[in-house]
């Protein structure tokens, strides 16, 4: 029901004050956003926060949120689209993740777990830090067509195939290391942090989710 979605809220403050940063990055409300003004947007924000222009990896991970956000391939994002993504990377940052996992319905966490169990390969119950962000951006995608369940593990043949040892993937990432980047170790993820990982793109995911709440009055 309706209050479930009550802690989901922007406070009016919040919500005042992402309208605020809207503004002030030229962010026209009630419009449509390619993606250069996704990506315009996206770097403005970072800057003001980090004090540095974001890495290559980060604009990479924009320019998929972009387009997980525009899965017809229109070439824009719809506004309520967009104010539901931005809602919700603030409310990452605002509120406690066990608030916002209480949030998800028994469905919800069992779509997650069907969608780990094929990633979960050598079965120690741990995937790749990769896996596990490759899954956030399926949530977007899964909901055009409200699929049966036993789809959800075929729609993991691409990304796992790539993922197995003999493919390019590996030698990728040991060249990495061979490099010595200052990455850290990819760190094992496991269910109960997938879980967190992933249920601010879960509820994100909700058809209409946040975007009705969070819709400002005029």
């Amino acid at each position: 029901g309706n209050g479930d979605n009550l802690n989901l809220l922007l406070t009016e403050e919040e919500m005042y004050s992402l309208m605020e940063t809207f503004q002030q990055c030229k962010i026209i409300p009630e419009t449509c956003l390619t993606q250069d003004n996704f990506l315009h947007y996206k770097h403005l924000v970072h800057r003001r926060h980090f004090e540095r222009p974001m890495s290559e990896e980060q604009e990479e991970r924009a320019a998929l949120q972009f387009s997980a956000l525009d899965p017809d391939k229109k070439g824009h994002v719809e506004w309520p689209d967009f104010l539901s993504h931005e809602s919700i990377v603030l409310l990452q940052k605002l509120r406690p993740q066990n608030s916002l996992l209480r949030l998800l319905t028994a469905k919800e966490r069992e779509r997650a777990r069907a969608a780990f169990l094929p990633l979960n390969q050598d079965s120690q119950g741990l995937i790749s830090e990769g896996e596990c962000r490759k899954a956030q951006h399926t949530w977007f995608r899964k909901h055009q067509k409200e699929a049966p369940s036993c789809n959800v593990s075929i729609s993991h043949v691409g990304p796992m195939s790539e993922s197995s040892p003999a493919s390019s993937g590996s030698s990728r990432s040991q060249e990495k290391t061979l490099l010595g980047t200052e990455q850290e170790e990819p760190r094992p993820v496991d269910w109960p942090t997938f879980l967190k990982e992933n249920v601010i793109y879960i509820l994100a995911a909700r058809p209409n989710s946040a975007a009705i709440h969070l819709k400002p009055l005029a």
